[in-house]
Parts: structure tokens; sequence; C-alpha cells
């Protein structure tokens, strides 16, 4: 939805990341609203983990965030060149999940949790808000009317379907549960270098998600600790119910898994 640019602060004399819409959205006043939204989502959390943004604004024509400069790769950028280590990839997780729980604390579901999160010096960084929704439902409540389905009216995938919960791809009501799905698609990503559900074609895929369940970690990658396989297959059921019914507990899970690795 945006582009984003090294940019120079000229009053408070830093370099910054500059957000503007990309020029064949800059005319609608729906994805003007998701920027500001955005702006909204992220300026509402305080996290070392979560991407810190500056100041919005309009320049003529152009509506701009201004948000801190991630030096470093992204996830997806770094599993290219292989897996992570077990320690690294346990300390990565942690750190997302923590960035979750807070989110998650603050009535927030993310909606497009991918591999684009940074891997920066000071840890890993989560941003890409735009798709977010404020005051998210709790599992047991009505969402009021909001655009949840992976796919408009106009035929765009809202989201990205690799990293997209079933009840995501069926267009149901996504609660923070949906997010933990794709945080399992990412674990698994982290840990085998292989992506969680693939398909020759966006049906292919959003059918795989829906009806198919991933390899083993042991099978893909050994030796996984199997305490972190069975975490990993929790937010990758099916049904919400059967997932982790919050982020807090997933990160609780994590850092204990992180704490016997060391200790082993």
């Amino acid at each position: 939805m945006g582009e984003v640019y090294r940019a120079k602060d000229k009053r408070l004399h830093r370099t910054v990341a500059l957000k503007v819409l990309s020029p064949q959205l800059a005319d609608s006043a729906g994805w003007r609203q998701r920027l500001e939204r955005e702006a909204e989502v992220i300026s509402s959390l305080n996290h070392p983990h979560i991407c810190t943004l500056y100041d919005i604004g309009r320049q003529g024509e152009i509506d701009y965030l201004v948000m801190e400069l991630l030096e470093g790769d992204t996830l997806a950028q770094r599993l290219k060149r292989g897996v992570l280590p077990l320690s690294k990839m346990l300390e990565v997780a942690t750190e997302i999940a923590s960035a979750l729980t807070a989110a998650h604390a603050a009535g927030i579901l993310h909606r497009d949790l991918k591999p684009g999160i940074m891997l920066t010096k000071s840890g890993a960084k989560l941003l890409n808000f735009g798709l977010a929704k404020i005051r998210a439902a709790a599992p047991a409540e009505k969402e009021v009317s909001d655009i949840s389905a992976p796919i408009t009216a106009a035929g765009m995938v809202m989201g990205t379907v690799q990293y997209m919960s079933p009840e995501q791809i069926r267009g149901q009501e996504a609660d923070f549960r949906s997010d933990v799905f794709a945080f399992g698609a990412m674990l698994f990503e982290m840990l085998t270098g292989k992506k969680a559900f693939t398909g020759d074609s966006q049906f292919a895929l959003m059918n795989a998600i829906l009806d198919k369940d991933t390899e083993t970690l042991g099978s893909l990658q050994p030796p996984s600790p199997p305490a972190l396989e069975r975490l990993a297959k929790k937010c990758l059921a099916k049904g919400p119910e059967a997932r982790w019914q919050s982020t807090s507990d997933l990160e609780s899970e994590l850092r204990q898994i992180g704490l016997d690795h060391v200790g082993s």
C-alpha cells in the first residue's frame, strides 16, 4: 500500500523512514484512511519491538508517515540465507510474541503478520499495521461491521494469503487467534526454511491452508525441541478454539522453551 524512503528530518537533524501512499492509491479516500489508521494504531503502542511513529502529515496531494528508520534485514531476507540458529530463532520469536501481546492487550488485531518484520541490532521490530483493526473483539464477542474478508468487492486480496488463518480466508470474523495462526506460519518457516503452506496458485494455497496439515518439524529439520513443535502445531490449528487463546500464554511458553534450551 505504501512506498518507504530514507529521509532527513531537518528540524531534529535525524534520519527517518518516510512512508507515503503508492501513487495509484493516493487519490483514494479509503486508502488514506488506512494510512491514518496505521498512524493511530502505532501511536497508541509503546513497545521496544514495535516500530515508532514520529509524525503524520500531508504535503500537497501526498499523505505520509514519519517513522523511525530501522537498519537491518527483514525476517524474509534473513531466511533466504538459511534458517536461524535455534537460540536466535527463539529470541526473535519471543520478541515478536511480546510485541503481539502488547498490541492485543491494547485491543489491536494486526491481521497482516508476515516475515516483513525487521531484524535490527536492538531486536525484532513489528511494523506494517495498515490492515490492523482497533478494539478487536474478544473471541466470544461479535465484531462490528468491518473489512475482514481477504477479498474485497473489487477482488483485491486484503493481506498476505500465505499467512492468513482459515477463518480469514473464509471471510469469517477474525480475532486475536488469527494473528496466532499467522505467527505459527512464521514460526514454522523460521524453523524449517520452508513455507507452512504452498500451492501452485492462490486458490490452491487457500485450499491448503483450509484443509492440509503442515509437515512435522522433526521430519524437516531435526532436532527441534518437542515442546516447540507442539507450540507451533497448536498455533496452526485449523479452528481458532484449538489454538493458543492468548499471545501472552504463547509468549510465556516460548520464554520457558528458551530457558530450557539454554539450560540443556
